[in-house]
């Protein structure tokens, strides 16, 4: 790896870090929400793409083709691997660690991307909670306590129409103002809200 490419890794990784410790001291007068139940990790492993976000500073230099990869990790934890392509057109990546908060059925998770000589920091970890899910794994809605933060992921880089509407009942059931979450395929850059017309 590039001296440049390097660089690029730890910004993203050090954006991604305190982009999550915003997120675990978020707060909200209302912290309940529902995650899916019978959640299978092994089904979930592999690539995403993000379909949707909202839109948060520590992805600013990303502006497209922004994945998630999940693979088995070392003592029970889940590999991360973040990546998007920048406005020059290279892509940056960063590496982070999950593990489930409780019973891995119910879907709660926490990710940290900051490793210090070996060992995954969680103090610096943010919530992950899968609220939403395809019962064939062909997306998953991912959200925060705080409703701050909130992601639509897919297999495929888009969703059809009637899929995202499905997802919108989703964020809406969980107390989510859809608008805030903006597009992020390839051709669709409109706030969720409006793209299904809700």
């Amino acid at each position: 790896m590039t001296p440049a490419k390097l660089m690029r890794h730890a910004r993203l990784g050090a954006v991604l870090a305190a982009g999550l410790v915003l997120a675990a001291c978020a707060s909200s007068s209302d912290q309940s929400m529902e995650t899916v139940s019978g959640f299978e990790v092994d089904r979930y492993l592999g690539e995403w793409h993000q379909v949707a976000a909202i839109p948060v500073w520590f992805q600013r230099d990303c502006v497209a083709n922004t994945t998630a990869t999940y693979g088995p990790g070392e003592d029970d934890l889940i590999k991360v691997t973040n990546r998007c392509e920048t406005v020059d057109g290279t892509f940056d990546e960063a590496d982070g660690r999950a593990r489930f908060q409780g019973d891995p059925a119910d879907g709660k998770l926490e990710v940290t991307f900051v490793d210090v000589f070996g060992e995954w920091v969680w103090a610096t970890g943010g919530d992950y909670w899968i609220i939403g899910l395809d019962p064939d794994y062909r997306w998953s809605v991912v959200g925060h306590p705080s409703r701050e933060y909130g992601w639509i992921l897919a297999r495929t880089p888009t969703l059809d129409a009637a899929t995202l509407a499905t997802v919108d009942d989703v964020l809406r059931d969980e107390g989510y103002d859809t608008c805030t979450l903006m597009m992020t395929t390839p051709d669709q850059t409109a706030p969720l809200c409006e793209v299904v017309g809700s």
